[in-house]
């Protein structure tokens, strides 16, 4: 059975619905002082922490809608409130 996820508009889904968009890094930087190698850390380089991360996902077989869950990376489950560190 395939992972499931909570589009805000749609409700529970089969996880082969959506479209991950990478881990949520925050803002993006600052495009006037924006260098290519600040830029490509930015885009490129993801912790790959075993856990709890918050992560984009895009609803591409539903709704069309792009929205910010948390997924424990070691269950490959969402989790609705993650613990405080």
């Amino acid at each position: 059975m395939a992972a499931t996820l909570t589009c805000p508009i749609c409700g529970k889904r089969n996880g082969y619905e959506f479209r991950y968009g990478g881990v949520d890094k925050g803002p993006r930087p600052d495009e006037e002082v924006l260098s290519s190698a600040t830029w490509c850390d930015y885009v490129h380089m993801n912790k790959c922490v075993a856990g709890i991360q918050k992560e984009w996902w895009f609803h591409r077989d539903g709704c069309g809608a792009w929205f910010t869950t948390y997924r424990d990376t070691t269950t490959n489950l969402e989790v609705e409130k993650p613990e405080a560190n």
